[in-house]
């Protein structure tokens, strides 16, 4: 089971999808995103990473530095993206 911040991380990618997708195929798959979901499977591409990472600063009033490629070139999954923002929430704290 999901704990709250990758329920509430989830719901913010679900919404992205959503909004993105419109009443396309993706509607489907997006009902059942877990921290295993890959990116791609959503159809998140770089742009659409960096559309979720901006509706995450909002919803978390933090700023998350995209500075440099390799800073979240590993991040696959729902699950990459609960463990950064993790760190980073750990940091602001």
């Amino acid at each position: 089971m999901a704990d709250q911040l990758a329920a509430e991380i989830i719901a913010t990618i679900k919404k992205r999808v959503e909004a993105e997708s419109g009443e396309g195929t993706t509607a489907s798959i997006v009902g059942d995103i877990t921290t295993e979901t890959e990116l791609s499977e959503l159809g998140i591409d770089s742009l659409g990473f960096a559309d979720v990472l901006w509706d995450l600063e909002q919803a978390y009033d933090i700023k998350i530095e995209m500075n440099t490629a390799e800073a979240w070139s590993g991040v696959q999954s729902v699950g990459g993206i609960v463990e950064a923002m993790r760190g980073l929430l750990a940091k602001e704290s």
